[in-house]
């Protein structure tokens, strides 16, 4: 899904130049496949029960995609209504901040600073990322 290749630009100067690029689609489809059944793994060996989580921290590569991964995640658990505040977002106003996304979730809750959210002490969260090396990861922490 991943592979090195020249520029699109056509000015590029060095012909030698390689860029990472991605086989996008291909990409979206492993993510929201993979990460909401490796979500599901991690809770089931922590035995928790996704109702228990409180919070979803997830990395923000594509806002769409999270809520696909989000509602497919709660799909595995024959559940339709997915909750309306237990994901964050700060992908519109930071972008995608890579590996720092989710400890800046973390930080701007327990900070008070991306309300509505609140974590409070013994909440359940889980915490989980795909990078571009298709890496998930998925974590189960409570407060």
């Amino acid at each position: 899904m991943l592979y090195m290749g020249k520029s699109y630009k056509s000015d590029n100067e060095n012909e030698d130049d390689s860029f990472l690029k991605m086989h996008g689609r291909k990409l979206y489809q492993y993510a929201i496949e993979k990460v909401p059944q490796t979500i599901k793994e991690c809770l089931e060996k922590s035995n928790i029960h996704l109702s228990e989580i409180k919070k979803a921290l997830i990395h923000q590569a594509n806002g769409k995609m999270d809520d696909v991964i989000l509602k497919r995640l709660f799909n595995l658990y024959d559940i339709v209504d997915v909750p309306k505040d237990i994901m964050p977002m700060t992908i519109e106003w930071l972008g995608n901040s890579s590996v720092a996304t989710i400890p800046t979730l973390l930080d701007l809750i327990l900070k008070d600073k991306l309300k509505p959210h609140k974590i409070n002490k013994g909440d359940t969260l889980v915490f989980a990322s795909v990078g571009a090396g298709m890496n998930i990861n998925a974590l189960v922490y409570k407060m």
